[in-house]
């Protein structure tokens, strides 16, 4: 650690709560070089936050934190951590709408570090601010300077907290789960921001992300965190490649990957993080280890091994595989049958923008220009079977939750027809139509009533829809606890009491307490850890089987799509153009915008792809107004003007299979497999 730029030795960071001091981190050491990075995986709870709090000095009073050593370049963190702080210490957070200051310009967010740390005048500041806009990639950075977060989209708001970070030239950037909100495509181009500005300013990052692609993409070295304590560590091609812990090989056990597809179940690791208030002396893996043995009991020293890694496992060395569950009995479902939900020719516009915002001047005489409409969705159609999954992908902003929120009518469409078991549904849909169809939110922060127990929240559907009453609703409440697999003592619990995956399993009770035919999940898994990721897909695979609910299933993460759907739809700017069987949809032939997705998906063991990815130029909501292919203004395989004039042909490919594309089907059929052999 003599000549790393970031040393912690014997890190402890302990919290007071009612029940005593909670120990968030115990012993933990790790080093990172200048120009290096590493990465820091583990399930939500293990420790991550607290690490990168602990070396902002941000972890507040009350707190206990202790150390062998703590240094940064030599100098003690914890005395020098307010002054390193913004200058040459960094930090990106998770979410970037909340990171931003919503009532500020984008300028004047950067302009502050910049005048504060390094004591430039209002003038040179903004100037630099501009630079840092154009140096992340943002397109016209005057413009974004003046603009305000809500004006932007998520992955050009990441970029300017990115921007933010590097105004003090930092040495060292914090990236506390930077891309998870982010579709494939714009974490893709962050993942490049990333490594060039490594290259071209010698970074030295600390990434922390349940995203073991991404990891595996960026970092050098891998700590893998389990409850406080480090349980692996050494080089991130080693650990992801052949892991030793029984930890770190059940969290790539859980992973979803979009390059083999529905092969098997996820394998979720059991149960939960033990009781941090009493520390186990032993390990404290071993209650969801399936590899435990009575001396698992004394305490676990973290070992090194020849081949440079450590690891705090007595049976490091054995070949343990992670066990395969159960298998599903297969989903009820009739692709020859009635559709159990079927829209045609759906379309929905959005007015741009309010009064103001339509307020041009020509001279000193103002024109009030008439508001522009964003089709969010346009013309389209789609067909969902019972006890069928049908994914839906795209770039932020392509229309997928405007067009899930449609099928539901939640909003009004300005035009189309939406039939359920064959009868019209109408723009005021009836109770029976509302129980049969439900939706499970992103996020179930937002979507569950803090004031209301989980009792309560699942029975208000219970009895608004007439399933049942009284000591029966209570009865159903208890069953569906127990069919997303929480126990009773939840029904006193508030959602602030919950973890993530827990609130969400709430969620998906909440959305079944009707016993629908129909749900919609709109990115319901993308904010969890890769284990309870695997255990909330389970579930819904599991309620698929016993139950035969069909599914729209939105996300931008496409291994996940990959393992839980039997169709892929793609949509871009509000257009379905391309849809089939997932096998088909995953290799050629395939529409250039999917091969575009395909192509920048972060798959572990595969790095090397990044130099093959296919670049996009601009986003969704570049480009005028479309008459012929959506996708032309981007697309690297346009042939010329008929792709920006004529509305692409529909081609049939085996069936099942369309795409709509310009290019001859020999020509889709001839491009590389974009997984690599998916």
């Amino acid at each position: 650690m003599t000549d790393a730029l970031l040393a912690l030795d014997g890190l402890s960071v302990s919290y007071a709560t009612r029940r005593g001091q909670l120990a968030a981190l115990q012993d933990v050491s790790l080093a990172i070089p200048r120009g290096g990075a590493m990465g820091l995986v583990g399930e939500s709870g293990s420790g991550k936050s607290s690490v990168v709090l602990a070396v902002l000095g941000l972890l507040g009073e009350g707190v206990e934190v202790a150390a062998r050593s703590a240094r940064f370049d030599g100098q003690d963190l914890f005395r020098e951590a307010p002054r390193l702080r913004g200058r040459r210490i960094g930090v990106v957070f998770q979410d970037p709408s909340a990171a931003l200051n919503p009532a500020l310009t984008v300028g004047a967010q950067i302009n502050e570090p910049l005048i504060l740390h390094r004591g430039l005048s209002p003038g040179e500041a903004q100037a630099r601010c501009v630079a840092l806009l154009a140096e992340v990639g943002l397109p016209r950075p005057e413009a974004i300077a003046r603009a305000y977060p809500h004006q932007l989209s998520g992955g050009m708001k990441q970029r300017a907290v990115i921007a933010s970070a590097l105004a003090g030239e930092p040495d060292l950037l914090l990236l506390d789960e930077p891309t998870t909100a982010l579709d494939v495509t714009v974490e893709a181009q962050i993942l490049d921001l990333l490594d060039g500005l490594r290259a071209a300013r010698g970074l030295s990052i600390l990434l922390v992300s349940h995203n073991l692609g991404i990891v595996d993409r960026l970092c050098d070295a891998l700590t893998v965190l389990y409850a406080g304590r480090v349980v692996e560590q050494g080089s991130a091609a080693d650990l992801l490649g052949s892991p030793a812990h029984p930890y770190t090989r059940g969290l790539l056990g859980a992973l979803p990957r979009a390059d083999r597809g529905r092969v098997a179940r996820l394998t979720p690791i059991p149960g939960g993080l033990p009781d941090l208030t009493h520390p186990d002396p032993g390990c404290n893996f071993r209650d969801r280890c399936p590899f435990a043995e009575p001396p698992c009991d004394a305490a676990q020293a973290l070992a090194s091994r020849p081949d440079g890694r450590a690891v705090r496992c007595r049976r490091a060395d054995e070949t343990l595989a992670w066990p395969e569950p159960e298998a599903l009995p297969p989903p009820v479902r009739d692709r020859n049958g009635a559709a159990l939900l079927d829209a045609a020719g759906l379309h929905r516009g959005f007015r741009q923008g309010g009064l103001l915002a339509r307020l041009s001047f020509s001279g000193i005489v103002p024109r009030l220009d008439p508001p522009a409409v964003v089709r969010a969705v346009d013309g389209v159609s789609l067909a969902v079977h019972r006890g069928e999954v049908l994914g839906l992908v795209g770039e932020s902003g392509c229309g997928k939750s405007t067009l899930g929120r449609l099928v539901l009518r939640l909003i009004p469409a300005d035009a189309g027809r939406l039939a359920f078991e064959g009868a019209e549904v109408p723009d005021q849909p009836d109770a029976a139509f509302r129980s049969r169809a439900q939706i499970v939110f992103q996020n179930p922060d937002s979507s569950l009533n803090p004031r209301k127990t989980v009792s309560e929240i699942i029975r208000r559907p219970v009895v608004l829809f007439g399933v049942a009453e009284g000591r029966a609703a209570d009865a159903e409440v208890d069953r569906l606890l127990e069919l997303v697999r929480l126990s009773p003592a939840y029904r006193d619990r508030y959602p602030h009491q919950l973890s993530g995956g827990e609130k969400q399993r709430v969620g998906i009770a909440r959305a079944l307490a009707s016993r629908p035919d129909f749900v919609v999940c709109d990115e319901a898994v993308s904010a969890l850890d890769v284990s309870v990721q695997a255990a909330v897909l389970n579930l819904l695979e599991e309620l698929r089987a016993r139950l035969g609910v069909a599914y729209l299933f939105i996300s931008h993460d496409i291994g996940v799509i990959a393992h839980v759907a039997d169709r892929i739809a793609v949509m871009y700017r509000g257009r379905i153009v391309e849809d089939g069987p997932v096998a088909s949809v995953l290799t050629p032939p395939y529409h250039p915008y999917t091969e575009a997705l395909l192509s920048a998906v972060p798959l572990v063991g595969a790095r090397d792809r990044a130099a093959s990815r296919i670049r996009l130029a601009g986003d969704v909501s570049s480009g005028d107004s479309v008459r012929g292919c959506v996708f032309a203004h981007r697309c690297p395989r346009r042939i010329g003007p008929v792709c920006d004039t004529d509305a692409p042909p529909v081609l049939e490919v085996d069936g099942n299979h369309r795409i709509a594309c310009h290019l001859p089907r020999d020509v889709l059929a001839a491009m590389p497999p974009a997984l690599g052999g998916a």
